[in-house]
């Protein structure tokens, strides 16, 4: 049961098996129908199940985050979006111990069989096995940041939402975004005509650093009456930012990839060397949920759709 939006890390911060995916759409179905809104279990590919809380196709804007909690084997996913540089070393320190392994498994195998042509296959073998650990095998145990932080940013959204500008907002927890963005792609398909139009703002990783980054899909960096209209919700708040990536190089692999009009939003640290950062994800040292990151976007969100009425 919930009772209020944050008892989702409390209850259900692992959503992973189809049981306990069954018991977070099963809570937070009845919390949104407590809050006022339609609730719709949508079915998409490979069983993914959307959750849908007022008319998606009648909604000026949507807001997203996916529910699905990543599966681990150690390694933290190491997001810097504006630095190429670290973002691409980062990919191939990963892969070093991968290779690393996998020869190691082909070597051990063909010197016990004394079969040499082993050595490719066991490796090659062994070196999938391990990317597919890495989104079907164990679940990570703990998911404050991804993406209970998102999950948990839309319910008080959705919650404190003003019933006058409720006809123009529909929020959408997507499955399966671990895996391939799968739920997010079903989503698409089934609400394209709707959302060709639709400001999409998808909320990913928001929990974990004081610089809450917007970031637009190309389409909208090339509209710049649409681009403007992003900017009410930049604030400064203490220590705290919210702000735009109009232009440059920038990496926010999430959900609002799948929509013209998608805005991704992240939370980083700051490193003087390095920029943005998000360093916790996919491992066990992901529980840090910042309820200040929470009420900062959910009054710019809620402001956001205000402005939209007008």
């Amino acid at each position: 049961m919930i009772e209020k939006p944050i008892d989702v890390l409390h209850s259900f911060e692992i959503r992973k098996t189809k049981a306990q995916k069954q018991a977070f759409v099963d809570a937070v179905t009845v919390y949104g129908q407590q809050c006022g809104y339609s609730v719709a279990v949508e079915q998409g590919k490979f069983g993914c199940r959307n959750l849908i809380f007022g008319d998606p196709d009648q909604a000026k804007i949507l807001l997203t985050a996916h529910y699905d909690t990543p599966a681990s084997i150690g390694f933290p996913n190491f997001i810097t979006p504006c630095n190429p540089f670290i973002f691409i070393l980062w990919q191939i320190v990963i892969l070093i111990p991968f290779f690393a392994v996998a020869l190691l498994a082909g070597l051990l195998v063909s010197l016990a069989t004394n079969n040499e042509t082993l050595i490719f296959w066991v490796a090659y073998l062994a070196y999938f096995g391990m990317l597919a650990l890495m989104m079907f095998g164990p679940a990570n145990r703990h998911n404050a940041n991804d993406n209970t932080s998102g999950v948990v940013t839309l319910l008080e959204t959705m919650a404190t939402m003003p019933e006058q500008l409720r006809s123009n907002v529909c929020f959408v927890l997507f499955d399966l975004e671990e895996v391939g963005l799968i739920g997010s792609a079903s989503y698409r398909k089934a609400h394209k005509a709707a959302t060709n139009k639709q400001w999409v703002f998808n909320l990913d990783c928001v929990g974990d650093g004081d610089r809450i980054v917007l970031f637009p899909n190309k389409k909208l960096k090339q509209d710049k009456t649409r681009l403007d209209q992003l900017e009410i919700l930049t604030a400064s708040c203490g220590k705290k930012s919210l702000t735009l990536r109009r232009e440059g190089f920038a990496h926010c692999p999430s959900d609002q990839k799948h929509f013209p009009y998608g805005v991704g939003v992240m939370a980083f640290w700051q490193h003087k060397v390095i920029g943005l950062y998000c360093n916790r994800i996919h491992t066990a040292r992901d529980t840090r949920l910042d309820p200040t990151n929470v009420n900062i976007l959910r009054a710019a969100l809620i402001s956001f759709v205000g402005a939209a009425d007008k």
